[in-house]
């Protein structure tokens, strides 16, 4: 089963993917543009690339695409940049006392790869343990989504996630699993259309062997309903 190979490579990956930075860089006057400026100078850049590359911009198919390029890019598949878009995950106390680990599988990942802004697409699995906070399920799906909307690299993402529900939930109990195919290497390159990429983050109880095997069999189970 495809799952197995992936836990077996978890295994034997271990620590050695983590990047040495989980922050996205960012340029200091990141924000000193508006968004309405920011589409505008991107629609240009696109209308540039496009007349470079040959295109006919007067062609009725194409003479819009440099507009709806430019506000994809800063509405849509890098919104993710902008902290003012950041998910405000509330917390709730624990009051069932609900003292094992809670797994959120198969969060769907869009996100683009900043090497070749190609699209990155797959499942993050992310968990933790409660110690005296929860946060609602639909949160950390939004928390995904939102370090996706970026320019990413997966090593990065699957830290960023683990360590803003950290901060959140005010424990280090949080661990992250990623799976996820690259169209830089599927579609261009190597053209390797069956690989994909697998990171993992573990943060506290889930260094430990047995609650870390616990967490990658929930990842196993057969949730088709």
């Amino acid at each position: 089963m495809k799952i197995d190979k992936i836990l077996n490579e978890i295994d034997e990956i271990g620590e050695a993917h983590a990047s040495s930075s989980a922050e996205t860089p960012l340029r200091d006057d990141a924000f000193e543009v508006s968004d309405l400026e920011k589409i505008e100078l991107i629609k240009q850049d696109v209308n540039s690339i496009m007349k470079t590359l040959g295109l006919d911009l007067t062609d009725d198919s194409l003479k819009g695409t440099p507009q709806r390029v430019a506000k994809m890019f800063v509405n849509e598949i890098f919104s993710g940049l902008d902290p003012k878009r950041k998910p405000k995950a509330s917390t709730f106390d624990n009051k069932y006392k609900y003292g094992e680990m809670l797994v959120e599988k198969n969060i769907t990942v869009y996100s683009t790869c900043e090497h070749h802004l190609l699209p990155i697409v797959g499942k993050a699995h992310v968990a933790y343990i409660s110690n005296g906070s929860v946060v609602g399920l639909s949160k950390m799906n939004r928390i995904v989504d939102y370090f996706a909307k970026r320019p990413q690299v997966q090593e990065r993402l699957t830290m960023q996630i683990v360590q803003e529900l950290q901060r959140v939930l005010g424990t280090k109990d949080v661990a992250c699993v990623i799976d996820a195919k690259h169209l830089c290497v599927n579609s261009r390159g190597i053209r390797d259309i069956e690989s994909s990429t697998v990171t993992s983050e573990f943060g506290g109880a889930f260094k430990e062997k047995e609650v870390k095997r616990e967490f990658l069999d929930y990842i196993k189970l057969d949730t088709t309903f």
